[in-house]
Protein backbone atom coordinates (compact mmCIF):
# COMPACT_ATOMS: atom_id res chain seq x y z
CA UNK A 1 0.00 0.00 0.00
CA UNK A 2 1.66 3.37 -0.95
CA UNK A 3 2.03 6.23 1.18
CA UNK A 4 -1.62 8.13 1.77
CA UNK A 5 -2.88 11.15 4.11
CA UNK A 6 -6.47 11.62 5.17
CA UNK A 7 -7.25 14.65 7.27
CA UNK A 8 -9.71 14.13 9.82
CA UNK A 9 -9.40 17.44 11.44
CA UNK A 10 -7.87 20.79 11.26
CA UNK A 11 -9.52 23.09 13.35
CA UNK A 12 -7.40 25.13 15.99
CA UNK A 13 -7.97 25.88 19.41
CA UNK A 14 -11.30 24.13 19.57
CA UNK A 15 -13.70 22.03 17.38
CA UNK A 16 -16.79 23.48 15.48
CA UNK A 17 -19.56 21.93 13.28
CA UNK A 18 -18.06 19.17 11.33
CA UNK A 19 -14.40 20.37 11.78
CA UNK A 20 -12.72 18.60 14.52
CA UNK A 21 -9.35 19.86 15.70
CA UNK A 22 -6.34 18.41 14.76
CA UNK A 23 -5.89 14.81 13.48
CA UNK A 24 -4.51 12.52 10.57
CA UNK A 25 -4.95 8.90 9.39
CA UNK A 26 -1.90 7.70 7.84
CA UNK A 27 -1.52 4.60 5.70
CA UNK A 28 1.73 2.88 3.99
CA UNK A 29 2.54 -0.55 3.59
CA UNK A 30 -0.33 -1.76 5.76
CA UNK A 31 0.32 -0.09 8.68
CA UNK A 32 -2.08 3.00 10.26
CA UNK A 33 -1.06 5.49 12.00
CA UNK A 34 -3.71 8.32 14.15
CA UNK A 35 -1.21 11.26 13.73
CA UNK A 36 -2.56 13.79 16.59
CA UNK A 37 -5.88 12.66 18.22
CA UNK A 38 -7.78 16.30 19.00
CA UNK A 39 -11.22 16.53 19.84
CA UNK A 40 -13.78 14.74 17.59
CA UNK A 41 -11.21 12.90 15.57
CA UNK A 42 -11.99 9.81 16.98
CA UNK A 43 -15.38 9.67 15.43
CA UNK A 44 -13.99 10.88 12.07
CA UNK A 45 -11.52 7.85 12.25
CA UNK A 46 -14.07 5.30 12.05
CA UNK A 47 -15.67 6.81 8.64
CA UNK A 48 -12.18 5.72 7.52
CA UNK A 49 -11.02 2.71 9.17
CA UNK A 50 -11.39 0.30 12.00
CA UNK A 51 -9.28 1.77 14.93
CA UNK A 52 -8.94 -2.13 16.02
CA UNK A 53 -6.91 -1.79 12.79
CA UNK A 54 -4.52 0.91 14.11
CA UNK A 55 -0.97 0.01 14.21
CA UNK A 56 0.24 3.08 16.01
CA UNK A 57 -0.97 6.15 17.62
CA UNK A 58 1.53 9.62 17.43
CA UNK A 59 0.78 12.64 19.09
CA UNK A 60 2.79 15.42 18.73
CA UNK A 61 2.29 17.34 21.91
CA UNK A 62 0.24 17.37 24.94
CA UNK A 63 -1.81 20.34 23.90
CA UNK A 64 -5.93 19.41 23.96
CA UNK A 65 -6.39 20.40 20.82
CA UNK A 66 -3.85 17.85 19.79
CA UNK A 67 -4.38 14.98 22.26
CA UNK A 68 -7.84 14.69 23.95
CA UNK A 69 -9.55 12.52 21.94
CA UNK A 70 -7.07 10.05 23.17
CA UNK A 71 -9.51 9.69 26.41
CA UNK A 72 -12.60 8.68 23.53
CA UNK A 73 -10.20 5.81 22.35
CA UNK A 74 -9.36 4.75 26.04
CA UNK A 75 -13.16 4.48 26.57
CA UNK A 76 -13.95 2.39 23.23
CA UNK A 77 -10.92 -0.03 23.97
CA UNK A 78 -11.38 -0.49 27.47
CA UNK A 79 -14.97 0.04 27.64
CA UNK A 80 -17.13 0.15 24.14
CA UNK A 81 -16.40 -2.96 22.41
CA UNK A 82 -13.22 -2.25 20.57
CA UNK A 83 -10.68 -4.29 21.49
CA UNK A 84 -7.07 -4.12 19.41
CA UNK A 85 -5.51 -7.60 19.19
CA UNK A 86 -2.46 -5.85 21.45
CA UNK A 87 -2.24 -2.79 23.16
CA UNK A 88 -1.74 0.30 20.41
CA UNK A 89 1.50 1.62 20.40
CA UNK A 90 1.07 5.45 21.53
CA UNK A 91 4.08 7.54 20.36
CA UNK A 92 3.86 10.72 22.72
CA UNK A 93 5.56 12.77 25.25
CA UNK A 94 6.84 11.87 27.98
CA UNK A 95 3.91 12.62 30.62
CA UNK A 96 1.21 11.54 28.10
CA UNK A 97 0.16 8.94 30.29
CA UNK A 98 0.07 10.13 33.52
CA UNK A 99 -2.37 12.91 32.32
CA UNK A 100 -4.84 10.32 30.48
CA UNK A 101 -4.39 8.36 33.76
CA UNK A 102 -5.62 11.32 35.48
CA UNK A 103 -8.61 11.84 33.49
CA UNK A 104 -10.00 8.64 35.51
CA UNK A 105 -8.25 10.07 38.58
CA UNK A 106 -5.91 7.13 38.67
CA UNK A 107 -2.21 8.18 40.05
CA UNK A 108 -1.01 4.51 38.31
CA UNK A 109 -0.94 4.60 34.39
CA UNK A 110 -0.49 0.96 34.72
CA UNK A 111 -4.61 0.44 34.26
CA UNK A 112 -4.20 1.37 30.91
CA UNK A 113 -1.40 -1.23 29.58
CA UNK A 114 -4.02 -3.83 28.34
CA UNK A 115 -5.12 -0.83 25.75
CA UNK A 116 -2.16 1.39 24.96
CA UNK A 117 1.43 0.83 25.28
CA UNK A 118 2.97 4.32 25.75
CA UNK A 119 6.45 4.84 24.15
CA UNK A 120 8.17 8.44 24.81
CA UNK A 121 9.05 10.24 22.35
CA UNK A 122 12.79 11.93 22.16
CA UNK A 123 14.19 14.46 18.87
CA UNK A 124 15.61 12.09 16.47
CA UNK A 125 13.18 9.14 17.96
CA UNK A 126 12.95 6.74 14.82
CA UNK A 127 10.43 3.69 14.99
CA UNK A 128 9.47 1.42 11.90
CA UNK A 129 6.11 -0.19 11.07
CA UNK A 130 7.03 -2.52 8.01
CA UNK A 131 8.16 -0.07 6.01
CA UNK A 132 6.45 2.89 7.19
CA UNK A 133 9.05 4.65 8.85
CA UNK A 134 8.51 7.53 11.21
CA UNK A 135 11.10 10.12 12.39
CA UNK A 136 10.38 12.69 14.85
CA UNK A 137 12.06 16.26 15.31
CA UNK A 138 12.04 18.28 18.27
CA UNK A 139 10.28 21.56 17.00
CA UNK A 140 10.19 25.28 18.99
CA UNK A 141 6.65 25.59 21.01
CA UNK A 142 5.50 26.49 24.06
CA UNK A 143 5.73 22.74 25.52
CA UNK A 144 7.63 19.87 24.67
CA UNK A 145 6.44 19.39 20.45
CA UNK A 146 7.47 17.38 17.51
CA UNK A 147 7.12 17.23 14.04
CA UNK A 148 6.96 14.75 11.99
CA UNK A 149 8.97 13.00 8.71
CA UNK A 150 6.87 9.62 7.36
CA UNK A 151 8.94 7.30 4.82
CA UNK A 152 7.30 4.82 2.78
CA UNK A 153 8.33 2.72 -0.23
CA UNK A 154 10.21 6.31 -1.96
CA UNK A 155 7.17 8.88 -1.17
CA UNK A 156 7.80 11.52 2.28
CA UNK A 157 5.26 13.31 3.85
CA UNK A 158 6.41 15.86 6.68
CA UNK A 159 4.05 17.21 9.48
CA UNK A 160 4.97 20.52 11.48
CA UNK A 161 2.45 19.65 14.51
CA UNK A 162 2.70 22.84 16.38
CA UNK A 163 6.08 24.79 15.49
CA UNK A 164 7.23 28.36 15.00
CA UNK A 165 9.72 28.97 12.71
CA UNK A 166 13.19 27.09 13.14
CA UNK A 167 15.63 25.15 11.55
CA UNK A 168 14.63 21.60 12.61
CA UNK A 169 11.01 22.38 10.87
CA UNK A 170 13.00 23.05 7.41
CA UNK A 171 15.37 19.88 8.02
CA UNK A 172 12.09 17.61 8.84
CA UNK A 173 10.03 18.71 5.85
CA UNK A 174 13.62 18.59 3.70
CA UNK A 175 12.53 17.20 -0.07
CA UNK A 176 9.55 16.25 1.20
CA UNK A 177 6.19 15.11 -1.85
CA UNK A 178 3.65 16.73 0.57
CA UNK A 179 4.19 19.16 3.71
CA UNK A 180 1.17 19.51 6.11
CA UNK A 181 2.17 22.62 7.78
CA UNK A 182 0.20 24.85 10.43
CA UNK A 183 -0.45 28.37 9.78
CA UNK A 184 -2.33 29.30 12.60
CA UNK A 185 -1.38 33.01 13.49
CA UNK A 186 -2.32 35.82 11.59
CA UNK A 187 0.80 38.06 12.46
CA UNK A 188 3.54 37.39 15.16
CA UNK A 189 1.37 40.39 17.18
CA UNK A 190 -0.81 37.56 18.29
CA UNK A 191 1.70 36.29 20.44
CA UNK A 192 2.84 39.14 21.90
CA UNK A 193 2.61 38.89 26.23
CA UNK A 194 2.24 34.86 25.38
CA UNK A 195 3.94 32.17 25.17
CA UNK A 196 2.42 30.60 22.37
CA UNK A 197 4.53 29.67 19.45
CA UNK A 198 2.84 28.93 15.90
CA UNK A 199 3.28 29.60 12.03
CA UNK A 200 1.93 32.69 10.11
CA UNK A 201 1.22 31.75 6.61
CA UNK A 202 3.92 33.52 5.01
CA UNK A 203 6.33 30.87 7.84
CA UNK A 204 4.62 28.00 6.09
CA UNK A 205 5.39 29.53 2.81
CA UNK A 206 8.95 29.98 3.42
CA UNK A 207 9.87 26.84 5.18
CA UNK A 208 8.24 24.63 2.34
CA UNK A 209 10.39 26.94 0.21
CA UNK A 210 13.49 26.28 1.98
CA UNK A 211 12.87 22.39 2.58
CA UNK A 212 12.22 22.12 -1.09
CA UNK A 213 9.09 20.75 -0.90
CA UNK A 214 7.01 19.52 -4.02
CA UNK A 215 3.87 20.57 -2.52
CA UNK A 216 2.50 22.18 0.59
CA UNK A 217 -0.79 21.46 2.46
CA UNK A 218 -2.06 24.20 4.98
CA UNK A 219 -3.47 23.43 8.00
CA UNK A 220 -4.52 24.75 11.49
CA UNK A 221 -5.50 27.60 10.52
CA UNK A 222 -6.26 29.72 13.87
CA UNK A 223 -9.87 32.08 14.50
CA UNK A 224 -8.18 35.03 12.83
CA UNK A 225 -7.59 33.90 9.88
CA UNK A 226 -9.90 32.37 6.97
CA UNK A 227 -8.64 29.16 5.82
CA UNK A 228 -8.48 30.48 2.29
CA UNK A 229 -6.89 33.33 3.08
CA UNK A 230 -3.92 31.20 5.19
CA UNK A 231 -3.74 29.38 1.81
CA UNK A 232 -3.19 32.03 -0.41
CA UNK A 233 -0.47 33.53 1.72
CA UNK A 234 1.55 30.44 2.74
CA UNK A 235 1.48 30.08 -1.52
CA UNK A 236 3.03 33.10 -2.56
CA UNK A 237 5.74 32.55 0.29
CA UNK A 238 6.32 29.19 -1.09
CA UNK A 239 5.85 29.73 -5.09
CA UNK A 240 4.78 26.08 -5.36
CA UNK A 241 1.41 23.92 -5.36
CA UNK A 242 0.01 24.83 -2.16
CA UNK A 243 -3.49 23.52 -1.16
CA UNK A 244 -6.12 23.48 1.62
CA UNK A 245 -6.65 20.84 3.95
CA UNK A 246 -10.21 19.43 4.62
CA UNK A 247 -11.80 17.20 6.31
CA UNK A 248 -13.08 13.82 5.07
CA UNK A 249 -10.04 14.31 2.07
CA UNK A 250 -7.54 11.93 1.51
CA UNK A 251 -4.69 12.85 -0.22
CA UNK A 252 -2.31 9.70 -2.03
CA UNK A 253 1.36 10.29 -2.69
Amino acid sequence: MPLSLTVLGTASPHPGPGRPCSGYLLRGAGAEVWVDAGPGTFAELQRHTDPERLTAIWISHLHADHSADLLAAAYAFAFGGLTPPVPVPVYAPLDCARRLAGFFGRPDVRFLSGVFDFRALHDGHTVRHWNLRLTSRAVTHDTEAYGLRAECQGSVLAYSGDSGPCDALTELASGADLFLCEADIDSHRESEGSQAVHLTPEDAGDAARKAGVRELFVTHVGPTLTREAATARAAAAFGGPTRTAREGETIPL
